[in-house]
């Protein structure tokens, strides 16, 4: 491994963020105040939800009856039960089920758990396991109070979180201007193709800021910690769900940009997408529950809620029913009128058809289980989701409907976003993902007309700074790679990005460059995750979130994507930690 020191590019000529204000402020290249000092490593530390965990915590304060016990069982108060059913749906249900059936981690009922034991669970829960288990009661998160009362917990019938029909979504439908106040022509001046929605992620909010003159034109109150935002076919409509499965409509051409409608299709949700086919332009939209286990067709003007369909049912290998399968990623389909819905515990890739919504017409495509997130190839046409805990790409032919192949991805759990798309200087075109468990950056041959030979396998794999990425980005006019590490457990590894030359990647042992984006944001406290690069529409700067805790400050830095100097830093009282950003051009467009 190289000395750190000599893979940190010079702070010389580079600007950190100019100071604090009321309204944004933007530092630029030409200031050279002195480098800020590295982050505190003692205050890099954050809860598994924070690390960006699956973790259902908006279920943490849902009224749950407490389900009867039987002969033997360890006895709760309703105090006790309500306090233990928030630690597990915030800390454990991510990945051990919301009904306990298990998920990427495994079932926690009581006919498992009773052949375990009170000491056992108490011992397990302090203290974790290599295979994942974080380590509540030794890290210090769980008091030893609490640790028992989990494996009390634990001993007793999971409770069952209430389920959200149509007639729960009817009655949180507010349409706030209908469509006929709603302007014919775009009002405003905005550049609205260069806009980037910020997710503000503990404000419930998200941030339209302009990408030239990095000035935030708009903060739009939303669901809870949003998770994705996504664009109309015809650019005029954003979409956004939150983790309390509130959904978002803002219409891009008013003056000033406002929510149009609003709905809630559950408990707890993370994806929403709209139609692109031709002839279907913003005519629908889709969004995917974790719960229920469902997914909700809407009208994509209006969001009323228009067909709900559940996803429980056989897991694709096994063929045994899973009663609580979440819904992952959603992409529109650029050659069929179809919603590809990724469904993570089953393993089934879902083609909704919605040119007949009576008689809704879905193929399902067995795939592999925990399926994730991904994107499409740069045709358009070939879709690669990760299912990350099975350590695997699936591949979809989105024009001929069938799956085309499942590979290895080559390291330990993908989290690709949307995957990288690029002209490998030897392999030809190639989709990339990086990973979570560990350093590997993995190029799947994406291109089986004029490379077949390299189609559909991984071609070659390189290392980046460590484990703990979530995110790889490029343009198709940019010459660069970038990699994120926002979970890795060392401070100045999650505070910066390791960015390839595409062209080097011919090389045996291809070299990177680090960009201290933690430093250049002149953000001295806090753990300084850096995450989620997205270029602007011209594809010559990528934007980058510095991500801190609610009380401290968070900020964004664009980099230039020739000179991989720092170009702006965007800081502002109202940034509270910033994630994801989309630009609308791309994020509508599909260009990644």
């Amino acid at each position: 491994m190289k000395n750190r020191a000599s893979r940190l590019v010079s702070l010389s000529g580079i600007a950190a963020a100019a100071l604090l204000g009321c309204g944004p402020t933007i530092g630029l290249a030409q200031q050279q105040p002195a480098p800020p000092k590295p982050a505190d490593i003692q205050q890099h530390k954050t809860t598994p939800g924070g690390q960006y965990q699956p973790s259902l915590d908006v279920l943490g304060g849902k009224p749950v009856e407490q389900p009867g016990t039987k002969p033997g069982d360890p006895q709760l108060t309703k105090a006790e039960f309500d306090k233990a059913n928030r630690i597990y749906f915030e800390r454990c249900a991510g990945c051990h089920g919301v009904l306990r059936k298990g998920a990427t981690g495994k079932a926690l009922t009581p006919d498992l758990t009773k052949k375990l034991g009170f000491d056992y669970l108490r011992d397990f829960i302090t203290y974790g396991s290599p295979g994942g288990m974080p380590n509540w009661g030794t890290s210090g998160e769980f008091q030893q109070a609490d640790i028992e009362l989990m494996a009390r917990y634990l001993l007793n019938e999971p409770a069952q979180p209430p389920e959200f029909g149509m007639k729960e979504m009817k009655e949180t439908w507010k349409v706030l201007i209908p469509v006929a106040q709603r302007p014919t022509r775009k009002m405003n001046k905005l550049d609205i193709d260069n806009l980037f929605a910020v997710t503000l992620r503990d404000s419930g909010e998200i941030a339209l800021i302009d990408g030239t003159s990095k000035k935030i034109e708009l903060i739009l109150k939303t669901g809870y910690a949003v998770h994705i935002s996504r664009v109309s076919a015809s650019g005029r409509y954003l979409y956004t769900v939150g983790r309390d499965s509130k959904l978002n409509l803002v219409d891009l051409w008013m003056d000033p940009p406002q929510s149009v409608a609003e709905l809630k299709v559950g408990t707890e949700a993370r994806s929403v997408e709209t139609s692109k086919f031709k002839g279907f332009e913003d005519k629908y939209a889709i969004v995917g529950a974790y719960w229920p286990p469902q997914f909700v067709l809407m009208d994509g003007a209006t969001l009323e809620p228009l067909k709900v369909v559940s996803t429980r049912g056989m897991t694709y290998d096994t063929q045994e029913y899973h009663p609580e399968p979440r819904v992952a990623a959603i992409v529109a389909s650029h050659h069929n009128p179809e919603f590809v819905v990724n469904v993570k515990e089953t393993g089934q890739i879902l083609l909704v058809n919605y040119r007949d919504l009576n008689n809704l017409k879905v193929t399902s495509i067995g795939a592999e289980r925990f399926l994730h997130d991904g994107g499409f190839d740069r045709s358009g046409r070939y879709f690669f989701v990760a299912a990350n805990a099975r350590h695997k790409i699936a591949i979809v032919d989105t024009k001929e409907d069938k799956l085309v192949r499942v590979v290895e991805s080559g390291g330990q759990t993908p989290h690709p976003g949307r995957g990288a798309n690029f002209v490998h200087p030897k392999y030809g075109p190639v989709w990339a993902t990086s990973h979570l468990g560990d350093e590997t950056i993995s190029f799947i041959g994406s291109d089986p007309e004029k490379n077949k030979q390299n189609a559909w396998k991984v071609v070659q794999k390189v290392n980046g700074q460590g484990g703990g990425s979530l995110f790889i980005k490029t343009h198709p006019k940019s010459e660069n790679l970038y990699v994120d590490t926002p979970l890795n457990t060392d401070a100045e590894i999650s505070s910066s990005v390791a960015v390839f030359k595409i062209k080097d990647l011919a090389k045996e042992k291809p070299e990177y460059k680090v960009l201290p984006i933690g430093q250049w944001s002149g953000i001295s406290e806090g753990a300084r995750r850096v995450v989620q690069g997205e270029f602007n529409k011209d594809g010559n700067e990528v934007w980058f979130s510095v991500w801190n805790n609610k009380a401290q400050e968070s900020a964004i830095v664009v980099v230039d994507d020739k000179t991989l100097q720092l170009k702006a830093v965007i800081k502002d009282k109202r940034l509270v930690t910033p994630t994801g950003k989309f630009n609308v051009f791309n994020t509508r467009n599909d260009v990644y």
